[in-house]
């Protein structure tokens, strides 16, 4: 813990001095000890292993065993068919599995690939993976930071630090302070971490971890160690394929055991039995999840979400909670002024982000900033009291290009003086504009111990210095107050009001400067010190804050109408990340509580997990609490969707059961890890894809409702016909073909059939349920039987009446298929009948269930397949009769399910833990 020792102590301890540094042989020996300072990488199988394994899982397997039934049944197409697929979905799995390995990869490319260091008393420019634990790194702004190391001097020293604490502002950092042990990596000033930038002043550190002892490597060691489980969809299916395979070859055996014993020819009634298996097992379901997946996916990608693991698109669809990071994922990371306090009023401002877009409001009314020159002292002291640079694209804008309201602004520099010059941008103050008139005499820069920033300007009226900084530090500092039109003694009464501005402020989790100025005696304008800094004239007070996205609180509602819990996870302070919680109503006064990271420790897992169930928002936390986090909502039964875009997120998001990234603004680690990317950074598109995962889900249990109905009616038509010591009423060639045309168009038709209107007033469906729960086990058995019986009796009264088994088995052939057809518009919901959904609003379905009746027709009444297929031509009377019996299933499901059908509460995620 080196940040709990001074930087005299590292240097002792690493046997370094901080102006000769190591020598050359003394850090060749080092390199030898502690190794390259670079991420280790997990070692994995070999790639042909996990080539295998992708034909290890239990559905695959009866895929291969069906490819060797058909090809035994000289059905080669079939065989052919379903090994092409078994050898496409071995390969896409591989390939995925490839893919979300590449994290230690990315983390290589945090590492700078120069660092400059002395040694031998000289600075040397080395190959960041050879620093060794006691050399000096030298640090200037834009330096990548090559290694964990105790700061031993600075200088007005910053560092962006967000992708590795989540802090959305550069962090100050200062070589005289020692902390606590326990203190959060956040707000250790006096360590600079491997992978942030400086972006302010300069310094010196004594390099203290390298490779794996890094932050970043520690990071590194959670992502190998955090485990990737069966997403429930994978669960669901391999749990049905086990059920179904067995069940069927049960049934199919009783079949053929009853025939032989009847006196059937056992020849035919082994062909019969296996027919009847290759039918019952829908060797197609597999493929028919996979196309479902494939196209939800496609159509996410049209809405920005890009799914790199395809049954990631289910699990986002079941999930419970939500867990975002805050900065620019529910916020822009861009700072905005919000209140402008000075001449006694509050002003608000509207706009978010660097566009020049927003108006001034007081008491609620839109307000001309121009009218008020108190106002526009203020906002110009703002402005020149600063050194960031406003684009527009890649293009600085001095103010002769400017443009209000247009799109596409950007701040160069630090973000909080970026928000300044924003501000003033709205109120048509422009700094290239003062300085048509004025010229920038000198600069104090800010430093930690004075809390303040001062530039001087010149102009025809005489010298001008503009103070910003801490308002208590400026307020010190001030004798006067301006009012618009003259300056005024800065009285105790009117102080004590400043400082009840400032709180109100920062009570609403703002940032806070005081704004103020002093003209200058030709003297001090000639020799600029900081002694000039004294009876300065208060302007006002800025608070600013990183605001929300404006589209975040309506997707956070829908989240709650849809019952999906989100929680912040931020490392941000405690007031500013509930602000934004509250701002966007997903912190709840007396229902909803905010823990620290320093909280978080103190608990232990099962009080984590209680707790759970009401904090909506963790504050100040490290990668090591983000993990605790998701694995206790884990174990609390949550499916758990994990938002991050720095490297500090990616243990957590690849712990989660859906990791979502940010494509913009995330790190190559995080996206690597994830198994979704957002290309619009956008909170919303989280929702979408919630929306679409439903909707696949909801695809998902239409066909498995369809094929298995349609498969318990085949396998029933069989098994009554043989208790009842009838003949076979279909043949092993017309048990086939059901299962080609009831099976392939008209289910692969059902995945893509459109979202129900109610898919986001449901609430998630419990993560532990079989996929047959609500009901649907219920709902296939009766109309399997239906289905089964139907068939039969059919079967049975034409044979039984005319004599003809032929034309009997035609009937029955006739009955099964457009049995199931009718029954597949009555499988497109498990709430609303067909009317309510209307028969043209999947014309796929449409489109399939006609050629499926076209291809039936075609066996019955053409004479060729006539022979083949063992069927005679139908006349109108006997289509008249398949046709009706066949609807009136149809009509009685549809009743039936009209009449029992449930519409569910929906209820928060949070209700159930």
């Amino acid at each position: 813990m080196w940040h709990a020792r001074s930087a005299d102590d590292a240097i002792s301890y690493w046997r370094t001095d901080s102006g000769e540094g190591l020598t050359n042989a003394e850090a060749a020996a080092r390199l030898k000890l502690f190794g390259y300072n670079e991420v280790a990488e997990k070692e994995r199988p070999a790639w042909w292993r996990r080539l295998l394994a992708q034909f290890q899982d239990f559905m695959v397997l009866v895929l291969l065993a069906a490819t060797l039934i058909s090809g035994l049944l000289g059905e080669y197409a079939d065989a052919v068919t379903i090994l092409a697929i078994v050898v496409l979905n071995a390969v896409l799995g591989f390939v995925q599995e490839h893919r979300a390995e590449q994290s230690m990869s990315a983390l290589r490319k945090l590492t700078a690939p120069t660092a400059r260091v002395v040694r031998h008393g000289c600075i040397q420019h080395v190959p960041a993976r050879e620093l060794v634990p006691g050399d000096i790194l030298l640090l200037e702004p834009g330096d990548v930071v090559a290694a964990d190391g105790r700061l031993a001097e600075t200088a007005n020293l910053e560092a962006e630090e967000s992708a590795l604490t989540g802090e959305s502002l550069p962090v100050r950092k200062l070589a005289d302070r020692v902390y606590d042990e326990n203190v959060t990596v956040g707000d250790r000033k006096n360590m600079v971490y491997a992978g942030t930038v400086v972006t302010r002043g300069r310094g010196t550190a004594v390099v203290c971890g390298t490779g794996m002892n890094t932050e970043v490597g520690q990071i590194a060691t959670l992502i190998q160690s955090a485990t990737e489980d069966e997403t429930p969809l994978q669960r669901r299916l391999d749990h049905l394929g086990r059920w179904l395979v067995w069940g069927c070859l049960g049934v199919c055996l009783v079949v053929v055991a009853t025939g032989v014993a009847r006196g059937e020819p056992l020849l035919l009634m082994c062909m019969t039995g296996i027919s009847l298996a290759v039918a019952a097992i829908p060797e197609g379901l597999p493929a028919i999840v996979t196309v479902a997946l494939a196209l939800g996916v496609q159509r996410m990608i049209r809405r920005n979400a890009i799914v790199r693991k395809l049954p990631a698109v289910e699990t986002l669809g079941c999930t419970t909670v939500i867990c975002s990071d805050k900065t620019g994922t529910l916020t822009q990371n861009a700072m905005t002024v919000r209140q402008v306090y000075c001449g006694g009023k509050t002003y608000e401002v509207s706009g978010a982000g660097f566009e020049i877009k927003g108006e001034f409001f007081l008491d609620k009314q839109e307000f001309d900033a121009k009218k008020d020159k108190c106002l526009l002292q203020c906002l110009a002291v703002g402005c020149l009291c600063n050194n960031s640079v406003l684009k527009q694209g890649s293009v600085g804008i001095s103010g002769l290009w400017r443009k209000k309201g247009a799109r596409g602004w950007s701040v160069e520099g630090d973000p909080t003086e970026g928000a300044l010059v924003v501000a003033a941008g709205k109120a048509g103050v422009w700094r290239a504009d003062i300085e048509k008139r004025e010229r920038r005499l000198a600069e104090i820069p800010f430093e930690a111990e004075r809390r303040r920033m001062a530039v001087a300007y010149g102009g025809p009226e005489g010298a001008v210095l503009y103070v910003k900084g801490a308002p208590d530090t400026v307020l010190e500092l001030c004798r006067y107050w301006f009012d618009g039109t003259v300056e005024r003694p800065l009285t105790p009464e009117l102080a004590a009001s400043i400082a009840a501005a400032n709180e109100a402020m920062t009570n609403g989790a703002l940032r806070v400067l005081a704004l103020a100025y002093r003209r200058l005696a030709p003297a001090e304008a000639a020799h600029v010190a900081e002694e000039a800094e004294r009876e300065l004239v208060f302007t006002g007070l800025a608070g600013m804050i990183d605001p929300p996205r404006p589209e975040v609180k309506e997707a956070i509602a829908l989240c709650r109408q849809a019952g999906i819990g989100t929680v912040m996870i931020t490392g941000d302070h405690r007031n500013t990340a509930v602000a934004i919680a509250r701002e966007l109503r997903m912190f709840r006064d007396g229902s909803s509580q905010a823990l620290t990271g320093a909280e978080v420790d103190a608990l232990s897992e099962r009080e984590l997990a209680a707790a759970a169930a009401r904090t909506t928002v963790y504050a100040r936390v490290s990668p090591a609490h983000k993990l605790r986090i998701v694995k206790a909502l884990k174990n609390k039964g949550h499916i758990v969707a994990m938002t991050g875009d720095g490297v500090n997120d990616a243990p957590a998001v690849k712990e989660a059961d859906i990791g979502v990234a940010m494509g913009l603004s995330g790190t190559d680690v995080t996206r690597e890890a994830s198994a979704m990317t957002l290309a619009d950074d956008n909170f919303a598109t989280i929702v979408a894809a919630v929306e679409e995962g439903r909707g696949i889900y909801d695809n998902i249990r239409k066909f498995i409702r369809y094929l298995l109905a349609c498969n318990i009616g085949e396998v029933l038509t069989m098994f009554l016909a043989a208790l009842a010591g009838l003949p076979l009423p279909l043949l092993p060639l017309q048990i086939l073909w059901v299962n080609l045309v009831t099976d392939g168009l008209p289910a692969m038709a059902l995945g893509v059939d459109p979202k129900a209107p109610d898919t986001m007033y449901r609430p998630p469906r419990n993560p532990a349920e079989s996929v047959f729960s609500r009901g649907l086990a219920r709902k296939i058995v009766f109309r399997g039987v239906q289905i089964g019986l139907t068939t039969v009796l059919v079967f049975a009264g034409v044979y039984l009446t005319k004599g003809d088994l032929a034309l009997a088995r035609t009937m029955a052939f006739a009955t099964l298929v457009f049995c199931q057809l009718f029954h597949v518009y009555d499988c497109r919901s498990e709430i609303l009948t067909i009317f309510e959904l209307g028969v043209f609003t999947n014309k796929y379905l449409l489109l399939a269930t006609c050629c499926s009746a076209l291809m039936q027709t075609a066996v019955i009444h053409l004479p060729p397949l006539n022979a083949i297929f063992g069927t005679v031509p139908l006349g109108l009377k006997e289509w008249a009769i398949v046709l009706i019996v066949a609807g009136w299933t149809a009509l009685v499901g549809g009743l039936r399910h009209l009449l029992l059908r449930r519409r569910p509460p929906v209820r928060s995620a949070f209700s159930r833990v």
